[in-house]
């Protein structure tokens, strides 16, 4: 397959007419509060990971582990967990293109984004620099949009390789640093606001927005979740999962649930289920939903025995738990029959074949 075209070579973030409204001081002041961040990440991920090499973990069958015989419908315990590239500071944002049959994610302080290809599992750049891309996915016109932490804005690729921005503001008012995105049948683009690398006070309270797919309207239709981060809607679009890493306390951070209104609202937010397993308490990230409803999420930030891949059934119950060597953050589903799952976690990109499907994009 040929190399990606240069029409995803993205701007550099430091161009600020190509950032619309982002001023040259906005974008140094960002980058300064972000490199120590980054720094940190890539020092405790560096101690974390060591030296890790790439191909089957040794030790897969030993790390799929079933809590309730359900899971054995999900995934086989002998299945192999592969690392398919390592090096990066802070993996992040996995999203499967259909079309060309290959899983983009970030390395997020890098302001790079990586490419596997299924066709031959070859790994290479992407795109470089992205704004310090985190999240992304692919809209049903296969157009990828992506969450630029230091552009502070959501941004669209066309076709035709021009770059849409879809927001960098509300009120008049800079975003923090969006996050998570995801997209809804009726066009609309659904995104999570944190306030990571940000400097304090925040521009915005940390909440979740809708984007009108016939308008480009933005309105904020949650802010009730402390930091709210990954999210993905059910296979029936009718519930919106959101993890929440705000929370002081390791044990609050969770995973939360809302019901979707036919008009786009949020309503009846509940929270849904927390990472614990073994006497081990850790935090979600992102998460994904496979065709039965049951949601498979990121489990990090804390100890080898419980960081990597928890699975809830629609529930809340917890079915199984997929561990890896380094904190997970994201996860995603692809290949062509969409039962591979990718997991970006801390320096590297595992993927483990499943018995499932994801519900839909990424």
């Amino acid at each position: 397959m040929k190399t990606p075209p240069e029409r995803f070579s993205s701007v550099t973030p430091s161009d600020s007419s190509a950032l619309g409204d982002l001023s040259r001081r906005r974008f140094l002041q960002s980058a300064m509060v972000a490199a120590p961040l980054w720094a940190s990440v890539g020092r405790a991920a560096s101690a974390e990971a060591g030296e890790l090499s790439l191909g089957a973990l040794s030790d897969s069958g030993g790390r799929i582990i079933a809590v309730d015989p359900r899971f054995k419908q999900l995934i086989d315990a002998g299945e192999t967990i592969t690392r398919h590239q390592t090096g990066s500071k802070w993996s992040e944002g996995p999203a499967w293109n259909a079309a060309g049959r290959y899983m983009v994610w970030s390395d997020v302080p890098n302001s790079r984004q990586w490419r596997w290809l299924e066709e031959d599992g070859h790994v290479s750049e992407f795109r470089h620099p992205t704004g310090s891309t985190n999240g992304s996915t692919f809209d049903h016109q296969g157009r990828m949009i992506s969450c630029e932490q230091v552009g502070h804005r959501v941004v669209r690729h066309e076709g035709d390789g021009s770059i849409t921005m879809l927001v960098d503001q509300v009120d008049g008012v800079s975003l923090n640093s969006p996050n998570d995105v995801v997209v809804h049948p009726d066009g609309s683009i659904w995104f999570t606001d944190p306030g990571y690398g940000v400097p304090k006070p925040l521009p915005q309270k940390e909440a979740i927005y809708r984007i009108d797919g016939q308008t480009g309207a933005i309105k904020r239709v949650d802010d009730s979740l402390v930091k709210p981060n990954g999210l993905c809607f059910s296979p029936d679009f009718k519930k919106l999962y959101v993890a929440d890493t705000g929370p002081a306390k390791q044990e609050d951070k969770a995973l939360h649930v809302f019901d979707v209104s036919a008009d786009g609202e949020l309503r009846n937010g509940r929270h849904f289920a927390a990472i614990k397993y073994n006497g081990l308490i850790a935090g979600p990230d992102g998460q994904q939903v496979d065709a039965h409803g049951n949601i498979w999420s990121s489990s990090g930030h804390s100890v080898e025995g419980i960081n990597g891949v928890h699975v809830f059934s629609p529930e809340g119950d917890l079915l199984g738990v997929i561990l890896l060597p380094e904190t997970c953050a994201n996860v995603c589903f692809g290949g062509s029959d969409r039962s591979r799952l990718f997991m970006t976690a801390t320096t590297s990109m595992y993927s483990v074949s499943t018995k499932t499907q994801g519900a839909h994009g990424s």
